[in-house]
């Protein structure tokens, strides 16, 4: 797989995909990710890549032509599956949608900044818009860390033990169950008997029956 982040503060980045798990499946050779500075791809003397809206409105717009240099030449070198932009009011990006997107082989993700990007560049451009949620960032960076290490991490040998990623919570629409390690006695604090016992179906059943109930009780929306 490999990801291409196009944002106008490519510093943001630095931290989040070159440690823990993103920087390993990067050293695997499992995954590859660009970060792409949008001045670069500037056409006026002071490499800027903003300007005022139409209008009159509030704020400063990403312009179109540098955001279409950027995309034509990464789709001049290679196919990609999805051209992402990472906007407040794109669909809500959930455990399903980071399941599909671990299987893609190509993707670009567009890091929204300042009012906005020129809305032609979501007409013509944009394959799939994704929300983190209900709420307005600086930028679309953080946005785009997350979504990338929510991917990378479903990648078969990005993470040591392929069977903790399936067992992740929302996985089955379902909350995690209770997890514990020892000692098994602290302060009287105690783990439940049953993940003592060494039965191994009965602690499935456990977990399941808990994690059913952490549902029910923390996000019943889920169940729905």
């Amino acid at each position: 797989m490999r990801i291409d982040i196009i944002t106008v503060l490519p510093e943001l980045l630095d931290g989040p995909v070159n440690h823990s798990i993103l920087k390993r499946a990067q050293n695997k050779g499992l995954v590859e990710i660009h970060i792409h500075n949008l001045r670069d791809y500037s056409t006026n003397k002071h490499n800027r890549v903003d300007d005022y809206p139409f209008g009159g409105q509030a704020g400063m717009v990403l312009q179109v032509e540098p955001i279409d240099l950027c995309i034509s030449k990464l789709k001049s070198e290679r196919d990609y599956d999805e051209v992402i932009f990472t906007s407040p009011d794109g669909e809500t990006f959930n455990q399903p949608m980071a399941n599909k997107l671990s299987m893609a082989g190509n993707l670009i993700i567009l890091c929204g900044h300042y009012k906005g990007i020129d809305y032609r560049v979501r007409e013509h451009l944009i394959t799939k818009e994704i929300s983190i949620g209900d709420y307005v960032l600086t930028g679309g960076e953080m946005a785009a860390a997350i979504i990338s290490d929510a991917i990378v991490r479903l990648i078969p040998g990005a993470i040591g033990d392929e069977q903790s990623a399936l067992s992740d919570s929302f996985q089955d629409n379902l909350l995690a169950p209770p997890v514990y390690t020892r000692p098994a006695d602290y302060k009287g604090w105690t783990v439940p008997e049953i993940l003592l016992s060494g039965h191994e179906r009965k602690i499935r059943e456990w977990e399941h029956d808990q994690a059913v109930e952490r549902t029910k009780a923390l996000r019943p929306d889920l169940l729905d």
